[in-house]
This record gives C-alpha cells, sequence and structure tokens, in this order.
C-alpha cells in the first residue's frame, strides 16, 4: 500500500493539486494545444511552431522534470546544478544558450537564398534598411511601457520578422522573455499574409499598385561568389556583434552559389536545417514556463510584436514612394515591394505579389520583391548586432 500511495504521489495528476498555481499549468497547456492546432490545422509556421509547443507542453506538465528553468536563472548557466540535475530539454536549451542554433539555422537560410534580386538591383537594399525602423520603433514603445533597454531591444526585434536572430538577441539580452518572444515572432511570421495587405492598401493608390516593372538584369556566377564575401568582410567590421549571424548566412550562401560544395550545402538546406530546427522549436518552447508566459508582460509583447510588424510594412512602403520622387518615369518602383523588407523570405515578396497582381492582372513582382526580402535578412542581422553591442 505505501509503495501504491508513493507512486501516486509522483503522478502529475496528484502534483496539479499540492503543485502551487497548478491551474496555471492548465492554461499552459491549453494553450500548448491551441499552438498545436495552429500549426497542424491552420499550417502557421508549422515546421517551428510545432516543436515549439511540444516544448511548452512537456515544461508545463507537474513532475516531468524535463526543463528546470532555475538552472539558467539570472541569465547564467548553473553548471553545477546542471551536472547534478537535469531534464532532456535542459541540455537542448544549452544550444540556445549559447547562440549555436541560430547560427547554424542561418547557414541553411543562407544556402536556400538567392541574393540575385538584390545584386541585380541594388536600390532595394534601401527598402530591407527601411522596414528595420519598425524594430527601433518598437524598441521605443517597449521603453515607454516600462521595460528596461535590453528587454526592449529583444522586442523589438520581433519587428525584423525573423525568428532566429528574435531568438538569437532574446538569449544574449532577455532571456527570461524567450517563450513570449519566440511564440510571437513566429506566430506573426505566420501572419504575414494577413498583416501586411491592409497596411499595404492603405499607403498606396490604386495607380501606383498598378506599376510594372521591367525585368531585373542576368546576375554572374561570379558577382553571386563575390557578394557573400564582400558582405561578410563589411558587416564584421562595420558591427562585430553581427559576425555571427550574417557570417553564417553568407557562408551557407558561398557553399550554394561556388558550384563545387554541393554536398555540403544540400545538407544544410535539408539534414542540419530540420535537425537544428526541431531541437531549436523544442528548447524554446520549455522557456515559457507558466511563471514567465501568464504575465502582463506577455500581452505587452504581444501588442507591440503587432506594432513592429506594422510600422516595418509601412516604412519600407513609404521609403519605396519617396525613392520614386527622384527616379524617372519608366524607372520608377512599385511601393509594395517596399512591404517585402521584413525578412519574412519569402513568404512577405509572394504578398507583395499577390496584392500587386490584384490591382495589375500582368504584374509580376515576386523577383522585384525578393531584393528588399533578403535584405531585410541582412537588415536584421546587423540591427541584432547593434542591440547587442548597446545593452548585451
Amino acid at each position: 500500500m505505501d509503495a501504491l500511495l508513493n507512486f501516486l504521489k509522483q503522478t502529475g495528476f496528484y502534483q496539479f493539486t499540492v503543485v502551487d498555481g497548478g491551474w496555471k499549468n492548465l492554461i499552459m497547456i491549453g494553450i500548448a494545444c491551441l499552438l498545436c492546432y495552429l500549426a497542424i490545422g491552420k499550417k502557421f509556421e508549422p515546421l517551428l511552431l510545432l516543436p515549439i509547443a511540444i516544448g511548452m507542453l512537456l515544461t508545463n506538465l507537474p513532475g516531468a522534470g524535463v526543463f528546470h528553468e532555475e538552472i539558467f536563472a539570472g541569465g547564467h548557466i548553473n553548471w553545477e546544478m546542471l551536472a547534478n540535475e537535469h531534464g532532456l530539454l535542459d541540455i537542448l536549451y544549452l544550444g540556445v544558450k549559447l547562440g549555436i542554433y541560430p547560427c547554424l539555422i542561418f547557414i541553411g537560410v543562407g544556402a536556400m537564398t538567392d541574393f540575385g534580386p538584390l545584386i541585380a538591383n541594388p536600390k532595394s537594399l534601401l527598402l530591407g534598411a527601411a522596414a528595420q525602423i519598425g524594430i527601433f520603433a518598437t524598441y521605443a514603445g517597449a521603453i515607454a511601457l516600462g521595460f528596461t533597454g535590453a528587454e526592449a531591444g529583444s522586442i523589438g526585434i520581433i519587428g525584423g520578422a525573423d525568428g532566429p536572430t528574435a531568438i538569437f538577441v532574446t538569449s544574449i539580452l532577455a532571456p527570461h522573455l524567450l517563450g513570449p518572444i519566440a511564440v510571437a515572432a513566429y506566430s506573426y511570421m505566420a501572419l504575414v499574409p494577413v498583416i501586411q495587405p491592409p497596411i499595404m492598401k492603405l499607403l498606396t493608390t490604386e495607380k501606383e499598385r498598378k506599376i510594372t516593372m521591367t525585368a531585373l538584369r542576368p546576375v554572374s556566377k561570379k558577382e553571386k561568389i563575390i557578394f557573400p564575401i564582400v558582405i561578410m568582410i563589411f558587416v564584421a567590421l562595420l558591427v562585430p556583434s553581427a559576425a555571427a549571424l550574417v557570417g553564417c548566412l553568407m557562408f551557407g550562401n558561398l557553399l550554394k552559389e561556388c558550384g563545387v560544395c554541393e554536398r555540403l550545402s544540400k545538407t544544410v538546406q535539408n539534414e542540419l536545417m530540420n535537425i537544428v530546427t526541431v531541437f531549436l522549436g523544442l528548447s524554446v518552447g520549455a522557456t515559457a514556463t507558466a511563471a514567465t508566459f501568464l504575465s502582463w508582460g506577455t500581452i505587452k509583447i504581444i501588442v507591440l510584436g503587432v506594432l513592429a510588424f506594422g510600422v516595418a510594412t509601412a516604412f519600407g512602403v513609404l521609403v519605396a514612394k519617396l525613392m520614386n520622387l527622384f527616379l524617372p518615369e519608366g524607372k520608377k518602383i512599385n511601393p509594395l515591394i517596399g512591404s517585402a523588407g521584413v525578412s519574412a523570405v519569402p513568404m512577405a515578396a509572394r504578398v507583395s505579389q499577390k496584392v500587386g497582381q490584384e490591382a495589375n492582372p500582368g504584374n509580376f513582382l515576386l523577383m522585384h520583391a525578393m531584393g528588399p526580402n533578403v535584405a531585410g535578412v541582412i537588415g536584421s542581422a546587423i540591427a541584432a548586432g547593434v542591440l547587442i553591442a548597446l545593452f548585451g
């Protein structure tokens, strides 16, 4: 009988009744199930949202012991505690805490990215830079709501529409906010086709949306090989704290473009990318404990995340309109491609194409929008480096 009672006391069902705030764990389990539904039923960023949801589910099951928040309390790793008592997700989380997973994902992203449209139309770099204003506008908003500089920088990076970058910055500046920020970043990335079109249409006239753009010039293989090397050197010298992210991004792209590392290119695009995505999602989800996630701060982060995406989209469109004031007829930019300056690749570019074709069925903006889109990837990584340099 004693053995049976001891077994019953170790079950999660019993611990729900004795653990302080057990009802909060039930709420988090419900949120995790909702994210599972959004990932599977609605296909909202399923490749990462589903692992995040499962990590969130596991960490909020009383008695599971897969993640111990106290090991990483205060932004530092308690190695002695980790050696004596650890769960599976404690070990996986080290890849986030040490900045390994986001950089490995950037190698894969680089190998899947074509910088040709950006090289062919360097002006699109300005549109990618303009969209990053959303990051710093949201930073200011977060400061106004009472967040510290490091926390505000982590929240602002949501506006870059780049999940790995948001995780990388937050793991350094505000690890206690990693769960809410990761969920907000990936949820809003999935909602880009919903968030962006109303803003794009509000800020442009029908005539502007009908602007057609001439085909981009062909880009040589030599240009595509030189580009990542030059960007890697320039960014590392300009913002050394962004060297890891941008360096990995450009290394992955060079693997693809050089033509002599086909096996490595395929590996980082597929096997490496898939494995790291699973580990990253599970470990990030594990940080969304009831004590951390269920707070007014999380609600503020969710609201500021929408602001970040909205401002980034708006400034991309407005800067494109500003550029048109100085461009001759026949060379004008369709302002819709400015919204692709957020680095949700290639979703944001597809939204530009879709809205453009609604106004003019013969309009093909996809390749033109890819220029600002990939520029946004570089821009968000540079913005991340600036924030880390300021508050890290």
